[in-house]
């Protein structure tokens, strides 16, 4: 078993559920990885799983759980099955990029991080935050009624024009 299917194995049940116990421990874990990226505005990490996984103090499946959250901003995207131990690893991190994942997630215990506004203004962040949720909203087109005049531009009724069908 690599340590991708590991991970996936702790993080969900058989069935496809999440598990909630292995997330509550996760989710603080990996908050303050991102904690550390916004303070120090780090935009690249790199060095081998090991190192990595040491240098945030979490277990190589975890670190490999946060590199599988990060991997959808990742310009050239991290090959999670091969991931070993000693695998060099790079993850640069473009922050409007992730701010907008974060969002389009509903992650909200990170994209609401306070550390945000060392990189962001708050008007950059309601802008960002806007702009995600309207590019995620589906549009319904308006219901055109039977007696509605008809779209085509014919200026007769809806029911007696394209709607007869």
């Amino acid at each position: 078993m690599n340590l991708y299917e590991s991970w996936f194995k702790k993080a969900y049940t058989q069935d496809g559920r999440i598990n909630n116990t292995f997330w509550n421990d996760f989710m603080p874990k990996e908050q303050k990885i991102y904690e550390y990226i916004l303070n120090e505005k780090v935009e690249k990490i790199e060095g081998t799983v090991k190192q990595l996984s040491e240098k945030f103090d979490m277990s190589i499946e975890y670190f490999i759980g946060f590199i599988d959250g990060i991997n959808d901003i990742q310009p050239e995207k991290i090959k999670l099955e091969e991931l070993s131990e000693d695998s060099q690893i790079c993850i640069n991190i473009n922050f409007e990029t992730l701010y907008k994942k974060m969002v389009e997630y509903k992650a909200d215990h990170l994209y609401n991080l306070p550390e945000w506004k060392n990189i962001f203004t708050e008007e950059q962040l309601k802008t960002l935050f806007k702009g995600q949720k309207s590019s995620t909203t589906f549009v319904r087109e308006p219901k055109i009624e039977r007696n509605d005049p008809c779209p085509c531009g014919s200026g007769k009724k809806y029911k007696k024009c394209c709607g007869a069908n």
